[in-house]
């Protein structure tokens, strides 16, 4: 077993760098998303996919009006 260890330590090695690396990046949009931020850091208006990350209001809504 230390044979096979020594003979794959920078696989080994390389294979946790880029668990950790991944590891790092999942975490960093996840809390970016928790804090309301933008994981691209773009402007939504000129983004092709804006309608399906953010629901239209319907105009109830966007004048505050009571349900009914």
């Amino acid at each position: 077993m230390i044979i096979w260890l020594s003979a794959h330590l920078v696989d080994i090695l390389l294979v946790l760098a880029v668990l950790l690396v991944v590891g790092l990046s999942a975490r960093s949009m996840i809390l970016a998303k928790k804090a309301g931020r933008s994981s691209c850091g773009c402007n939504c208006s000129n983004c092709a996919m804006s309608g399906a990350c953010h629901a239209k209001k319907s105009a109830k809504q966007a004048n505050n009006l009571p349900n009914g």
